[in-house]
């Protein structure tokens, strides 16, 4: 009877700790899908709202430029005040803000709203991370529940194009957006039930507010620079890059006062946190920006169709999600270093056919590279996020996603923003051509350097005392 009572109790923990997983898996699906969905909405809310090219960007940019900023402060914040209600919090934020941007009435409404936005996915994603971690504490489980909430949510990256353009051709744009509310409505519900109330490892701690003020300064104008750079708007990139420069300035000093700064010194000078998040940067900057190219090359160069473009891209974004799990039983079968380099090695093969694409049906030589990278990309994403929240202590987990997805975000930023104005557009074909040659090597290069950095990640991960 004892037995059959403590089966029956451990299926049940079981039951409850999988059904946390799936709902948590929702925000990051919701926060990629955001990405992405809204692209091809881009020229029916132009022409419905009455804007031009630099309200469209807003709209783009201003939720990137959100996320990138506020996410370290967002994880650092969940380590003080508890992850459950901040990750409630951000979902609320995030489902309030996909409602006023389905009824924004103007261009500026819309900007707003999709910041607002921003600011709800950078205190829910670093905080799922967490309750995720903390649920499944062991490395292999860990490692596997991970790899589960990277495959959930990187089937965003494919769904987003044809979900947004089935929406867009049947509903209208608006419901890109409001799409969404009913997701974050079960969420909300979901975390209510299946995850338990959580309590903040440094409540005791003063709150590093300078840090929490200066940190998104930094970051997001960081990206802010980055994004105009690529844009071409000059007058812009230097006047974000100049409030970049004196944002961080202050923060390096304010982060040497602080009683507790907002990243802790031993995260900074650990060769595994540091190097496992700069195999992230080099991973959403190649892959960004080979996907940018990619379609410029398709639509632009070849005069595709969106909706037939998107499915041609399809073989970079399929491997990611199919193999996302795959890369979570690896990780926990040998550690996070053998997918890594294994996946940095495959992407790093398959970018070298962009030195075959030539003037011509280019998609054949095109096609090695984003299976390539799309295999790589499987490969790792688990496996970045697995190290990246074992290098540091169980206490900073928050913070450790937040810098995490920082560095993914800013390499995306970097990736689109570089190649885009490495690249040029796609109408002088033996130009775009030379160019996306010198980027194959440019990639190469990039998963070159990923590769090296594997050397810093631990065969097995542990935390940091």
């Amino acid at each position: 009877m004892g037995a059959s009572t403590t089966g029956t109790a451990a299926s049940g923990r079981v039951a409850r700790r999988g059904a946390m997983l799936a709902v948590l898996c929702a925000g990051m699906f919701l926060v990629l899908l955001d990405v992405t969905i809204v692209n091809v909405a881009l020229p029916g809310i132009g022409r419905a709202l009455g804007t031009g090219l630099p309200g469209l960007q807003g709209v783009v940019d201003g939720y990137a430029v959100a996320i990138a900023g506020l996410l370290l402060g967002g994880g650092a914040l969940g380590d003080r005040v508890g992850h459950r209600g901040l990750t409630l919090a951000g979902f609320g934020l995030f489902g309030a803000a996909s409602l006023a941007c389905g009824a924004a009435p103007g261009a500026a409404p819309l900007i707003a709203a999709r910041v607002v936005q921003g600011a709800g996915a950078a205190l829910l994603l670093p905080g799922s991370l967490a309750l995720i971690t903390a649920a499944y504490p062991g490395r292999a489980e860990q490692a596997r529940a991970l790899g589960v909430w990277a495959g959930i949510s990187s089937t965003a990256l494919p769904a987003g194009p044809l979900l947004g353009g089935a929406l867009v051709d049947s509903a209208g744009w608006r419901w890109i957006f409001l799409v969404n509310v009913p997701i974050v409505a079960a969420a909300v519900a979901g975390i209510a039930v299946f995850v338990p109330a959580s309590r903040g490892g440094h409540g005791r701690a003063p709150l590093d507010r300078a840090g929490m003020v200066l940190a998104p300064l930094a970051l997001g104008g960081l990206v802010w620079t980055v994004i105009a750079a690529g844009h071409g708007q000059r007058g812009t990139a230097v006047l974000a890059g100049a409030l970049t420069v004196a944002a961080a300035g202050a923060l390096a000093v304010a982060e040497r006062r602080a009683a507790a700064p907002l990243v802790p010194g031993g995260l900074l000078r650990a060769p595994a946190f540091l190097g496992v998040n700069a195999i992230a940067l080099l991973m959403n900057l190649a892959t960004n920006g080979v996907l940018f190219v990619s379609t410029l090359l398709l639509q632009q160069g070849e005069h595709r169709s969106a909706l037939a473009a998107g499915a041609m891209l399809l073989p970079m974004a399929v491997p990611l999600a199919v193999l996302a799990p795959v890369s979570g039983r690896l990780t926990a079968r040998f550690g996070a270093r053998l997918p890594l380099a294994a996946g940095a090695a495959v992407a790093a093969a398959g970018s070298l056919s962009l030195l075959r694409v030539g003037s011509g049906a280019s998609y054949p030589a095109l096609l090695p590279a984003l299976l390539g990278i799309g295999v790589g990309d499987g490969l790792i994403v688990t496996a970045v996020v697995a190290a990246a929240m074992r290098a540091a202590p169980a206490a900073h987990a928050g913070l450790a996603g937040g810098v995490n997805n920082t560095a993914r975000q800013v390499g995306t930023a970097l990736g689109v923003a570089v190649y885009g104005a490495v690249a040029g557009p796609a109408l002088d074909a033996a130009r775009f051509t030379a160019r996306l040659h010198a980027l194959g090597w440019v990639t190469f290069g990039l998963w070159a350097a990923a590769l090296a950095l594997v050397a810093a990640v631990p065969g097995r991960e542990n935390r940091l005392a």
